[in-house]
């Protein structure tokens, strides 16, 4: 990123979004109430996307990526379907043009090594959408946990399905947000994985239990679904001197603490910020952009979460050693 840092800073960034869905009209809209941003315009095949983002962030609509950059572009966030990360972020790139790419980086963890090498060689910006660590509520449990002997944590994330159908279970889906904050929370990488999955409803896996132990040696948990009736997203971390619970959705996180051997503790809610995810996210992406800093979720940082997510895809479950048939009734001990 040498190259970035003879540039001057410039303070009307042109951005353009990449994708007009639920995500990307989310993205037109931040983008366009950000301070020293001039929002370029929305790429998206669909007329319908199109009309409904630039309606919303009152910016140009295109349906080719030509003409965005053609329009021309210093930076653009990617929240086109995940297959098409590959193709787009490449393309970007070899323009020296700056690229967040939304969550999962790409489909395959070649395909996001690809898109890594090719920004390191342009010495171009590349950030990758890891929204959950801009919550308030996770920036509280990490600020909380600094320091600590981290023993173990149970991340929760459940709801009902999707009303986007997407060509991905809840693994990659979901899951892989919480793979990154475990990697963020420990500082560490994972390096067992035992996953549980089950297809109950839909195609894909819409059901996954996953265990992890990282290098550091905590032991993680994941918990998801698309089988529950209402969203719930929650952290705990237990460590050596400290309990700390977070409610992602409603952004209380508590903390216990001052354990005394006859089983009384202290209990406080922790404060919380109140910005809004994804604008933090695109401000620090902006950030980084403007002075060649190193972003805060790196493409390899996307690369080893989606890694992982494909680990817990295709590790095969090994059924349960059965015991030797007994012979005779078994002893009741009384």
């Amino acid at each position: 990123m040498s190259s970035k840092g003879s540039q001057p800073a410039k303070a009307g960034l042109r951005v353009g979004v990449i994708g007009a869905g639920v995500m990307g009209s989310n993205h037109a809209r931040v983008l366009s109430g950000l301070p020293g941003v001039s929002l370029v315009g929305v790429v998206d095949p669909s007329p319908a996307h199109l009309t409904r983002t630039t309606e919303l962030a009152s910016c140009q609509g295109f349906e080719t990526l030509d003409q965005l950059f053609a329009a021309g572009v210093d930076a653009v966030t990617i929240a086109a379907p995940t297959h098409l990360h590959h193709e787009l972020a490449l393309a970007c790139i070899a323009r020296n043009i700056h690229v967040l790419v939304e969550k999962p980086i790409a489909s395959t963890v070649a395909e996001g090594r690809e898109i890594v090498t090719a920004a390191q060689k342009a010495g171009v910006t590349l950030m990758v959408g890891h929204v959950e660590r801009f919550n308030p509520a996770v920036a509280a449990v990490k600020q909380a946990i600094a320091g600590e002997d981290i023993l173990s944590i149970a991340i929760t994330r459940v709801g009902p399905f999707p009303p986007r159908m997407s060509n991905v279970g809840v693994v990659i889906d979901l899951a892989v947000h919480d793979i990154d904050l475990i990697r963020w929370f420990t500082e560490s990488d994972i390096v067992e994985v035992q996953p549980q999955l089950s297809s109950a409803v839909a195609e894909r896996e819409d059901i996954a239990l996953l265990q992890f132990r990282t290098a550091s040696g905590v032991l993680a948990h994941i918990n998801t679904n698309w089988l529950t009736p209402f969203k719930a997203r929650s952290v705990t971390v237990a460590t050596r001197g400290k309990y700390v619970m977070g409610d992602l959705l409603t952004r209380q996180v508590t903390e216990c603490f001052g354990f005394k051997p006859d089983g009384s503790y202290s209990m406080r809610h922790l404060p919380v910020g109140h910005d809004e995810p994804l604008r933090a996210e695109l401000i620090a992406f902006l950030r980084a952009v403007r002075h060649g800093e190193t972003p805060a979720v790196t493409g390899d940082e996307g690369v080893a979460s989606l890694e992982i997510a494909t680990q817990c895809l295709e590790t095969p479950s090994r059924p349960a050693a059965t015991s030797p048939t007994r012979k005779g009734p078994r002893r009741v001990a009384g």
